[in-house]
């Protein structure tokens, strides 16, 4: 069982930046593979990034390469999604989830545990 608290959203402007973090309770968090998944308005949840248990392999999503980084500290049970160049399209609720496995899910089916979600709003 692994629970997940995101936090660090907020409301920025259009080309500021942000870090969200998501804590993670449990003693085996460097067994797991993290995602971020983003849910705008009207819209379905979406894969954002992904970091697999060492921190040593990363995936994202095209709308993002290259603006946002997806890190881990083991040590801390947390994971972080720095967010840069932040776009009005940005805007979404932000979740992070959890996996057992040894790779980095993209897709949402591949993930069991899930955080509450964190809001960003940036403004054009």
């Amino acid at each position: 069982q692994v629970q997940l608290v995101e936090s660090g959203g907020g409301l920025v402007q259009a080309g500021g930046s942000l870090r969200l973090s998501c804590a993670a309770s449990g003693r085996t968090f460097n067994e797991y593979a993290m995602g971020w998944f983003r849910q705008p308005p009207g819209k379905d949840r979406e894969f954002v990034a992904a970091i697999d248990w060492s921190g040593s392999s990363t995936d994202y999503a095209d709308s993002v390469k290259g603006r946002f980084a997806i890190s881990r500290d083991n040590a801390k049970s947390t994971v972080y999604l720095q967010m840069n160049s932040l776009k009005a399209e940005d805007t979404a609720v932000y979740y992070c989830a959890a996996a057992r496995v040894p790779y980095t899910p993209p897709a949402r089916s591949g993930y069991r545990y899930w955080g509450q979600g964190t809001q960003v709003t940036v403004s054009s």
